[in-house]
């Protein structure tokens, strides 16, 4: 089995997924750490030094690399879902959940680490709100297609981690 977290900066998915594969006795993925440990880098490096297009190709790729493994949950990034066929391949081999929740809640999760994401490094605070809303509208279409949806507004990792092994158990 393969559960693949989805969802916007801030919402999770690293925590959520190295909690939940620790309870399940699977592997934990996180493809941006991934593409970092690969490429020497650190993703807002990467963003700098090679742009954007170049990082979403090796999002891509390590994406699909993950299907060689069994027993793993993947946390990806905000954006993995968006482009290639990411979000097609992921319902294919594994099940996606979407962790969901509001800008402003995001945004102040992610006061303290604006200057290590790359899309975010460059706003003012008073933007921040309306930048994450926009985008978050943008790919909607896309994590609204997940198996499952969780609203992680006011859950901890752990809380959150706890539905989903409380779902997967029903499922």
């Amino acid at each position: 089995m393969r559960i693949y977290l989805i969802g916007y900066m801030g919402s999770g998915k690293s925590s959520v997924g190295k909690k939940l594969a620790a309870r399940m006795g699977f592997s934990f993925i996180d493809i941006d750490q991934h593409i970092e440990m690969e490429q020497n880098l650190r993703i807002s490096e990467l963003f700098k030094q090679k742009g954007e297009a170049v990082f979403r190709q090796l999002e891509h790729k390590a994406i699909l690399e993950t299907f060689s493994h069994d027993n793993c949950v993947v946390s990806t990034g905000g954006g993995a879902p968006v482009f290639f066929d990411n979000m097609k391949q992921m319902q294919k081999f594994g099940l996606t959940i979407y962790l969901k929740a509001e800008a402003a809640v995001l945004a102040s999760r992610l006061q303290t680490s604006l200057f290590s994401r790359p899309l975010l490094a460059d706003l003012k605070s008073e933007e921040l709100v309306d930048f994450m809303q926009n985008q978050i509208n943008e790919r909607a279409a896309f994590y609204e297609q997940a198996h499952l949806h969780i609203e992680a507004k006011d859950l901890t990792p752990a809380l959150l981690h706890e539905r989903i092994l409380l779902w997967l158990s029903t499922a």
